[in-house]
């Protein structure tokens, strides 16, 4: 079969009009071949009705003689042989491609013939015995019929050639009905037919159902492809259904956190001047021990604050603007963010910091949000501890880059093109929404940059950020919102 059941719509398309068009240029040209080769049959034809009509008139002057004794007859009779001889010999290999191997003898019954007659036309009288007659009528007689046989052989392959060339149109039409089908039964049953099938799952979607789609899983055309994303993305949703209930409640419990956050501050602040009090004023009577364990108390107090400043940094809300940053006074604040995080899995971090990188315009929590989640990420792929690399650089002129490697277990390839999506994740129930790469790529995008993994399974994994360098905010902002908007 020209077309298989893997085979992608395109590329049936193609190789139906690819069928057509072969069909066509084929037929044209055996149709051009036909034509010509009739007409040359055609041509060929006349010399052979010329020869025989030569043969004819030769054999009307020799009964002239014969009956008449006109020693002219014999003149003309000569020259209508020549002209038959001449065809004969110009047309011996169409003539031999028709009659066959009987042409050498046709011809040798010419020269004889005209030998005849010209030793007659030797000869003062008109004296002829009546066996030499009779030699000269057979020999006409043979040479005529051969003549004859030949013309109607000849007229016999012209119809048979023009019979064949009037069935042209009909293979014409038989080709164009067959493809038509193909082409019909290609629209219907494998474009047409599934969308139809698309829309009304769109429509159950609509109104919660996530059912997948029914169609055959084995088919690698683009409406197959098609479905099966469909019915992974019904998939997922359903699956995701309970995370993302969860997300909202982890918004919610972020409101709450900055509000106990909030009713928290107070009292640290309360027993870090209580400390302080109590060292400045009781300082000298105090012992050692004792002054030891109210610095203890103001260390406590002073982390408990720091903890509770990032909280209400990080759960604030704000309309989103651009400043002039430091980059790596983003990554560090970030750092803080998960410090016990990497201390409980006992992870390395080791950061390359060069002094003079440019600043850049941008919305600090955003871009606080974006090594958040690369940081967590790189956290939960090494439960059992490891190294996190971080390292800024300047790029070019008009980037600077800022990587971050892990040495956890790595990323499949086949997973790695998937990484950015909304929804996808490689972790387990409950660990991980799908979402966080996906927001990242896009307030990368927001900041005029962008970001790119590569990962090698069971050596690790790195994501390169890249953040525009620039002194104009506006410039920037207009710069990330036109390639949100090409």
């Amino acid at each position: 079969m020209f077309i298989s059941k893997s085979m992608t719509i395109r590329g049936k398309i193609i190789v139906v009009f690819a069928i057509f068009l072969t069909s066509v240029a084929a037929l044209t040209i055996f149709d051009w071949w036909s034509i010509v080769t009739i007409e040359q049959k055609f041509t060929v034809g006349e010399y052979f009705e010329d020869m025989f009509n030569d043969i004819l008139e030769a054999r009307r002057y020799e009964k002239n003689f014969l009956f008449y004794h006109d020693r002219g007859s014999l003149d003309e009779n000569i020259i209508y042989i020549n002209k038959a001889l001449e065809i004969s010999t110009h047309m011996n290999k169409d003539i031999a491609r028709v009659i066959g191997k009987e042409y050498r003898q046709f011809q040798q019954n010419l020269l004889d013939y005209k030998a005849m007659i010209e030793t007659f036309a030797s000869r003062k009288d008109n004296m002829i015995s009546e066996k030499q007659d009779e030699q000269i009528r057979l020999k006409g007689k043979v040479i005529g019929d051969f003549a004859e046989k030949l013309l109607s052989l000849k007229r016999e392959r012209i119809h048979l050639a023009l019979t064949g060339i009037l069935g042209l149109p009909f293979v014409f039409l038989a080709i164009f009905v067959v493809l038509s089908m193909l082409i019909i039964q290609l629209l219907f049953n494998r474009i047409l037919k599934p969308l139809a099938l698309i829309r009304r799952t769109l429509d159950r979607v609509a109104q919660g159902d996530f059912r997948p789609i029914d169609y055959e899983e084995n088919a690698r055309d683009e409406i197959s492809l098609l479905i099966y994303a469909f019915n992974r993305m019904a998939g997922e949703l359903e699956s995701k259904q309970e995370q993302l209930v969860q997300s909202r409640k982890i918004a919610a419990i972020g409101t709450f956190t900055a509000g106990i956050a909030h009713e928290l501050n107070n009292p640290i602040n309360n027993i870090s001047l209580t400390a302080e009090t109590i060292l400045e004023d009781y300082a000298p009577v105090l012992p050692e021990e004792g002054r030891e364990l109210v610095g203890d108390v103001l260390s406590q107090a002073e982390r408990a604050g720091e903890i509770i400043k990032n909280l209400l940094d990080f759960s604030r809300i704000e309309i989103p603007s651009f400043t002039t940053l430091k980059i790596v006074d983003v990554i560090q604040k970030t750092l803080k963010l998960v410090k016990n995080q990497i201390m409980l899995a006992g992870i390395r971090i080791n950061t390359i910091f060069p002094q003079d990188l440019p600043s850049i315009q941008g919305n600090f929590r955003n871009l606080e949000q974006v090594f958040l989640n690369l940081f967590i990420n790189a956290i939960q792929a090494m439960p059992e501890g490891g190294d996190i690399h971080i390292r800024a650089l300047q790029d070019s002129e008009k980037y600077i880059k800022i990587e971050i490697q892990d040495t956890g277990p790595g990323i499949k390839p086949e997973n790695l093109e998937h990484v950015f999506e909304p929804f996808y994740t490689t972790k387990a129930v409950g660990h991980g929404t799908g979402l966080g790469l996906a927001v990242t790529y896009s307030l990368l995008e927001k900041h005029g940059g962008h970001i790119e993994v590569h990962s090698e399974v069971n050596v690790g994994t790195t994501f390169s950020i890249y953040l525009p360098v620039g002194n104009d905010v506006e410039t920037v902002q207009a710069e990330a919102a036109d390639s949100r908007n090409p």
